[in-house]
């Protein structure tokens, strides 16, 4: 069988036209550089629509002067620990190494957005004496951060869980063993808190084996919840 150079110019095959467009892209390369050879890629400015803008906590957009900026993360099963952000401060992180089992609380100055204390409680062994004694200090014009690590549940008896439910919680009542559980909330609040996520520890739908996915919640809140 002969081979047919005019039949391949006529037609030529993909790797000989790819192979082509290479040597062309890499010869105006050569000569660019050479042409100008003072060209500085750092100075390559992006139009505006690629650069990435990051906002307080990392959302996606500003939150108004008036409200705080917050991001919450349970944890994933009983192997990354949850974080608490507030106001572009990360308070509570398994990075920080100050997050543990159980419920992780940030309380929060509602007027100026500082935070006032953190602590974490264990609730599969710890005592809930402790944790009962820390929500009833809570103060007036303090915002609760919650994020739940591993098992936020069983330690819970009915004292603690009104406790949460008067600081507007919709979920304490039900909150159980290996729950997912992030939640906002404040004294004297007059309905129940539109910053709560929950996801029930169900083995024939969790995520992770014996836990359920993490949950996440993040926005913008005022001193008053809404």
């Amino acid at each position: 069988m002969l081979f047919d150079m005019s039949e391949m110019i006529r037609r030529p095959c993909p790797a000989l036209i790819r192979f082509l467009i290479l040597i062309i892209t890499l010869g105006a390369l050569w000569l660019f550089i050479h042409k100008y050879p003072r060209f500085n890629t750092t100075r390559i400015i992006l139009p505006r629509w690629i650069e990435v803008v990051k906002y307080k906590c990392d959302l996606s957009k500003p939150c108004p002067g008036n409200k705080f900026a917050f991001k919450l993360l349970s944890g994933a099963a009983n192997v990354v620990g949850p974080s608490i952000c507030f106001e572009n401060e990360m308070i509570m992180s398994p990075v920080q190494n100050n997050v543990g089992r159980g419920l992780n609380i940030v309380l929060v100055n509602g007027t100026t957005g500082k935070a006032l204390r953190y602590r974490s409680f264990d609730m599969y062994s710890g005592d809930p004496k402790v944790l009962l004694a820390f929500l009833k200090e809570v103060p007036d014009d303090a915002l609760v951060l919650v994020a739940s690590y591993d098992d936020p549940g069983t330690k819970m008896d009915d004292s603690i869980r009104k406790l949460f439910s008067d600081l507007g919680s919709n979920y304490a009542k039900q909150l159980a063993f290996r729950d997912s559980w992030v939640f906002i909330g404040a004294r004297h609040s007059k309905s129940k808190s539109p910053y709560e996520k929950y996801l029930k520890n169900n083995p024939k739908e969790n995520k992770y084996s014996d836990w359920p996915e993490l949950v996440e919640l993040e926005g913008c809140v005022s001193p008053k919840l809404v």
